[in-house]
């Protein structure tokens, strides 16, 4: 496994999350500052005049208080293999900072091949109900995307994220695992442990190592996986809930969207034509190939040169088969 080597920046980050009321903005204001000042974190942090225009007296509290516990977390994290990416390195996803901002994570975990989290990527999203169909339509997709060697993107949950991560690596091709919780808590699901390929896939977390699953730490990474990704594929989605939200932010980020197109509408799918009401493009099968008309999403994101000769058809007479 090719670990990132962690740069000295990221423990003093960790320490400022641990701090209540200290989030992505105020710590990304932090990292800024710090370059103004041409500093590195440690020696900004030990400015006072300048940490206490951000910081609270109790939150500088906390944080003088926090050495022993952030360094304990800081060792496991090591022990275990995971990486930290700061969002001042290089190495840090640009998609990320230029659609999320100041509200980009400040700090990324990760484990496998890190290098992913800048490949061209297609995301998925949908019910973790979704019907058979559902499921046969995000294979089919991520598989053949996969072929095009882009990364496919996804929440490891159960449903429509496992169909896509599985599609990837069982068609030779890499996947990114976003997770809702901080990666203390990732565990290889035994649906990936035959194929899983650390050189093909990347763990990341954007929430402290320790932090548990939350709905709304589920709503956020799929902020991320939005962000992460050049196009986004729905699948399943119903009225309310997390795949509809993400939808939603993608539409307003103008990531291209596409969304499942169903012959006898799964209750599942209530969303998908919601999302097509406000600018999400429908997805079928072409009636020329009878696969997944992929030839939207590759032209979508500017893979017009990686089309072949049936699907740059497809583009021309651009007829659908529902799902």
């Amino acid at each position: 496994m090719d670990t990132h080597k962690t740069n000295s920046d990221a423990f003093y980050i960790l320490r400022l999350l641990a701090i209540s009321g200290v989030g992505a903005v105020k710590v990304n204001s932090i990292l800024d500052r710090a370059r103004v000042c041409n500093t590195n974190v440690e020696e900004f942090l030990s400015n006072t005049k300048e940490v206490s225009s951000l910081l609270s007296q109790q939150q500088l509290n906390e944080l003088s208080s926090n050495l022993s516990a952030t360094r304990e977390v800081f060792e496991k994290l090591q022990d275990s293999s995971v990486g930290l990416i700061v969002a001042n390195e290089s190495s840090y996803p640009s998609r990320l900072r230029y659609l999320l901002g100041k509200k980009a994570p400040p700090i990324l975990a990760v484990m496998g091949n890190y290098h992913l989290l800048n490949k061209d990527s297609i995301g998925f999203c949908g019910s973790r109900e979704a019907s058979e169909k559902g499921l046969q339509a995000a294979y089919e997709c991520a598989e053949e995307l996969s072929t095009r060697r882009l990364n496919i993107v996804s929440g490891y949950a159960k449903g429509v994220d496992m169909a896509t991560h599985m599609a990837a690596l069982n068609s030779g091709g890499t996947t990114t695992l976003v997770l809702p919780e901080g990666i203390f808590h990732f565990k290889i699901k035994k649906e990936l442990k035959n194929v899983l390929d650390w050189d093909r896939v990347v763990v990341v977390s954007e929430f402290p190592p320790q932090l548990s699953w939350s709905v709304r730490n589920a709503m956020q990474r799929n902020s991320t996986i939005c962000a992460l990704s050049n196009a986004m594929i729905l699948i399943e989605s119903r009225g309310t809930g997390g795949s509809i939200e993400a939808g939603k932010t993608s539409l307003k980020m103008h990531i291209p969207l596409f969304a499942a197109d169903y012959a006898g509408t799964p209750d599942t799918s209530q969303g998908n034509r919601e999302l097509m009401s406000l600018g999400a493009q429908p997805l079928g099968r072409s009636r020329e190939t009878n696969k997944a008309n992929i030839a939207r999403v590759l032209s979508a994101i500017g893979y017009k040169n990686n089309l072949k000769s049936d699907e740059a058809d497809v583009l021309k007479h651009p007829q659908l088969s529902l799902f």
